[in-house]
């Protein structure tokens, strides 16, 4: 296997950690007049759309004829649908710093589901640098402020579903890559998505007589401009090179990009929010990316040489 092929993944899942990074701020932005079933449900609606495009002009192949697209839609019901709602309440029953202590667990789940339904199994020093990612996210957490665990805790129960959600999202999304190309998954994930959340959207819009406001705040800039960097770069981008890299590396090595996320959120928060960045921020970053770089570099085989079949733009 040459370079290009063994460094691609890691690249793309870089640049993954950048894209969704950087979405809290616009997630933000978006949540200051929207609600977040109405955020979500515009969101996917522009991914959807901006897939049809590609899709009917052909820049991008999918095919989905004669497929059976079964495995896909329980993988879109675990994530974007699920994980976003269990999240979204989740957040609003407890706290942020507490759903970001447990977000930080997906790379372990990911990585226990991966032992157990795809028999991939980490080496003892992935293992280790997996642990060590995890606890820098952790420790940056606690260390910022303090955080009462299990004071509501349906909240908690909640955050923890969404971990679980996104753990079965990565399995399924890897085990799906045998039968369709990264486009195709995030195509069904897209469609699936907007349809749920629009629905819920409308339902509550008739349900305040205000149904012919639904697309009124795009008419905001800040808000279009949401809308187009989660439905865009987050939704269409960013979920495509998640697929990619689930397809062609092994679950606990991509897992551990997530814990990536973070650090690119605190460094933002820093150059265009002008947020402190502490000592502790330090040691969890160092932490977080010596995890990453310890856990593709200590792989116990060479990266999968099976390329999601016409992953590829014409």
């Amino acid at each position: 296997m040459n370079a290009q092929k063994a460094y691609l993944p890691i690249l793309m899942g870089t640049l993954m950690s950048i894209i969704f990074g950087l979405s809290f701020f616009f997630t933000s932005e978006g949540l200051t007049i929207l609600n977040p079933i109405h955020l979500l449900s515009l969101r996917f609606l522009l991914s959807t759309f901006l897939f049809v495009i590609l899709k009917t002009t052909k820049l991008i192949e999918i095919n989905l004829k004669g497929k059976n697209i079964t495995p896909l839609l329980i993988l879109s019901f675990f994530e974007p649908i699920l994980y976003f709602i269990f999240e979204t309440f989740g957040v609003q029953l407890t706290s942020s710093s507490e759903a970001g202590m447990f977000i930080a667990l997906i790379p372990v789940f990911t990585t226990i589901l991966g032992v157990l339904i795809l028999n991939e199994r980490p080496t003892t020093a992935q293992t280790g640098f997996i642990v060590l990612s995890v606890a820098g996210a952790i420790f940056m957490i606690i260390m910022k402020e303090n955080i009462s665990i299990g004071s509501n805790l349906f909240g908690t129960a909640l955050v923890f579903c969404a971990v679980i959600s996104s753990g079965y999202y990565n399995i399924l999304s890897r085990k799906s890559s045998n039968q369709f190309n990264p486009f195709e998954i995030t195509y069904v994930m897209m469609w699936s998505a907007a349809a749920v959340f629009t629905c819920i959207a409308v339902i509550q819009h008739l349900i305040n007589g205000n149904l012919s406001e639904f697309f009124l705040p795009l008419q905001n800039t800040n808000i279009l401009i949401s809308i187009l960097y989660l439905g865009g770069a987050c939704s269409v981008l960013g979920y495509f090179l998640l697929n990619y890299m689930l397809s062609v590396m092994e679950a606990a090595r991509s897992s551990v990009f997530f814990n990536l996320i973070t650090v690119v959120s605190i460094i933002a928060g820093v150059l265009f929010r002008n947020e402190a960045f502490y000592w502790f921020n330090a040691v969890g970053v160092v932490m977080i990316l010596i995890g990453v770089w310890g856990t593709n570099y200590f792989q116990g085989e060479v990266i999968d040489e099976k390329t999601a079949e016409g992953a590829h733009i014409n």
